[in-house]
Parts: structure tokens; sequence; C-alpha cells
């Protein structure tokens, strides 16, 4: 069965597009058929797949309009061994063309339905904001991953956002689940880090990954490539954070699989 997953946290900068990007490709390398969707306006996901937003004619943004199809506007992100229904700045105007849709919180995932069964993961990049947007890919999900800092005022946001996936459970998406928090940008000399880490570990037990992803250059480098970081650099400790978080997803789906 597809596991579509939304990758989500109203706060910018804490790695949402980053695990989007490095989390298929590490999928894509244990021989899972992948799907990224990059759903923020800014196409950092697009670019980092190694796909040139600013030469595309067909993104995501004719997909929620209805348009085009998936198959129609997917790429193959050479560089990450995966497809990418990309996005660029007309993604923007997206939200306001929407506003008298029927079901516009659904688009995507009506969309999704025709080309879901293709592929074992679909990752959903989500833009900084609770918006429309967003809306969309919790609807599509059936999970959400939290990529956060372990900082105080992350805290602060993670109890919006946590509502916020209640309040679309309840009246749009009953079958939306929090699939797990993910701590980011982690340095383990910072004793804030440290404790914020225990108290999300305390509240959410096994909701919290085991993995945890470090601040690493190698990291922040990779997307001026346009390339995953897995190939940028083997060796580094974010190639090995995410390869390790994939294995995690998949032991976690292979028990849910048995138990099931």
């Amino acid at each position: 069965m597809t596991k579509i997953m939304a990758i989500t946290n109203q706060k910018g900068g804490v790695g949402k597009t980053t695990t989007t990007v490095n989390l298929a490709a590490s999928l894509a390398v244990a021989k899972q058929r992948v799907l990224l969707i990059d759903l923020d306006p800014q196409g950092n996901a697009t670019m980092g797949s190694g796909i040139e937003k600013r030469d595309l004619e067909i993104t995501v943004y004719h997909v929620l309009l209805g348009t085009k199809t998936i198959v129609e506007a997917r790429k193959k992100s050479e560089t990450g061994k995966y497809d990418v229904l990309p996005a660029n700045r007309d993604l923007a105007g997206a939200e306001i063309e929407m506003v008298d849709f029927s079901q516009r919180e659904t688009r995507l995932r009506d969309a999704l339905q025709l080309v879901a069964e293709n592929y074992d993961y679909v990752l959903i990049d989500c833009p900084p904001a609770l918006n429309l947007l967003t809306l969309n890919g919790l609807c599509a999900a059936k999970s959400v991953m939290i990529p956060m800092q372990c900082e105080y005022y992350a805290l602060e946001g993670l109890s919006d956002l946590v509502n916020t996936i209640r309040k679309v459970r309840a009246s749009l998406n009953p079958v939306l689940e929090i699939e797990g928090l993910l701590r980011t940008m982690f340095d383990p000399r910072n004793t804030l880090a440290q404790q914020v880490s225990d108290q999300l570990q305390a509240h959410f037990g096994s909701k919290v990954y085991r993995t945890v992803i470090p601040r690493n250059v190698r990291l922040a480098e990779a997307p001026s490539y346009g390339v995953p970081v897995l190939y940028h650099d083997k060796a580094s400790k974010g190639t090995q954070a995410y390869l390790a978080l994939a294995g995690e997803l998949l032991n976690n789906a292979a028990k849910s699989a048995t138990s099931a």
C-alpha cells in the first residue's frame, strides 16, 4: 500500500525541504518507488532535486487547478532517482484561484488517486504556513512527519500544528495521523537542545524518531549543486542520518504489516 506522507511545520527554517529531498533519495536507494510533491511556491524541493523551476511549463499549480494530470506534470529527478511533481512561483496564485472551487481542500488528493498505486512512498513538501496549500497536503496524506529544531519556540509552534492536524482529521481526513517528530539541526553540545529533546520524548514517546538529523555543512551545501546530500558526500553525517531515517521508516512499515 502506498504511504503518503506530508512533511510539514508552519515554522520556517526547520529542515522540511532538506528532509523531503534527502529522505526521497534515501528511500529510492532502498529500491522504493518515490514521488516527491513540491507544494511550496519557492520551489526549493524542485531545485534541490536538480530540476530548473524557471524552465517548467507544467507544475503542481496546473494539477491543483485541474488543467493537467500528475502524469503530465511530473519530472524525473536524475540526481535523486525519484519522480517530482514540481513547483515554481506560479503556485503562489493557486490559493486565490481555488477559493471558489468546490472541494478545494482535496484537489491534490483527488489528483493523486490516479497515480498513487505506482509508488511506494509519496512525500509532500508543504510550505511554512497553515494555508490552503498545506491543507491540500494534509488532506492528501495519510500521515504527517514533523521536522523540528529542539528549541523553545519550536514547542510553541508544535502545539498549534497538532491542533490543526486534529481539526483536519475531524472534518476532512479521518485517516490522518502523526507519523513522527524528527529532530533536525541537532547539536548535542547545546544544553537547551537536549532539554527540549527530552521533553519531546517524554510527551510523544515512540512518535519521536530514534534518528536525529545533525547540523551538517554538507546538508547545507547540497542544494546549491541540485543534488541530495547522498550524491554530494555519501560519507557525511547528514547522508548517514537520512539513510538511517529511511531505514527506520521501512522497519516501522514492515512491523506494521506483520502485526496487521
